[in-house]
């Protein structure tokens, strides 16, 4: 099993800008910041398997430091010109060295070693399986085997990025298995959630 966080190097301005003006530039970055680590803290310590951070921007970024002293085993870039691009070549890159693949983004620090235990377990039965956000899109996708046209033409950022893809699994004939509807932290209005898991960490 290989684990692949997605995670965007940490400029001010540049990443969860969806949180302006609620925060400044600077408190969104540390947000960033914050997530990132959580999430690679996680996947190190469920203990399924080698966990890869893909980046976009520097990746020699302090940060990704941190994220290799939690046990993260490779900072690498990401290639492709659109998110879904972004993705397949991670998948691919990772399929090509592991039977299944779990990728992941850094915006749901709901997901957590069981979640993630859930996901490799539905590989055994399923070709694919997808963790569905409360907003439309999905927080996880895993895969034992990848179809490019699954990551082609789907409206990025929308709520339609999980309906649009069980619509591709169904086009190529994947069979796959859903898990748990889960919450990102996109948005103001998703703060509280956040909150609530840092002051009640399990």
């Amino acid at each position: 099993v290989l684990l692949i966080q997605l995670a965007r190097e940490p400029v001010p301005g540049m990443v969860k800008t969806r949180m302006l003006p609620a925060l400044s530039p600077e408190q969104a970055c540390e947000l960033h910041r914050e997530l990132v680590l959580w999430t690679s803290r996680t996947l190190t310590g469920a203990g399924l398997g080698r966990v890869e951070l893909h980046v976009a921007g520097n990746p020699l970024s302090p940060l990704f430091d941190e994220c290799r002293a939690l046990g993260v085993s490779a900072v690498l870039p990401q290639t492709g010109q659109d998110l879904g691009e972004r993705m397949y070549r991670a998948l691919q890159d990772g399929l090509e060295r592991h039977a299944k693949v779990i990728l992941v983004g850094s915006d749901c620090p709901q997901i957590d070693a069981d979640y993630l235990a859930d996901a490799v377990e539905s590989l055994e039965s399923a070709e694919a399986v997808l963790g569905p956000a409360e907003d439309g899109g999905y927080v996880l996708i895993g895969v034992n085997c990848l179809v490019r046209g699954w990551f082609e033409d789907v409206d990025w950022g929308s709520e339609t990025v999980f309906a649009e893809t069980v619509a591709r699994f169904a086009a190529s004939g994947t069979s796959w298995q859903p898990l748990p509807v889960l919450q990102d932290i996109d948005r103001p209005e998703d703060l509280p959630v956040w909150r609530s898991i840092v002051d009640n960490p399990r």
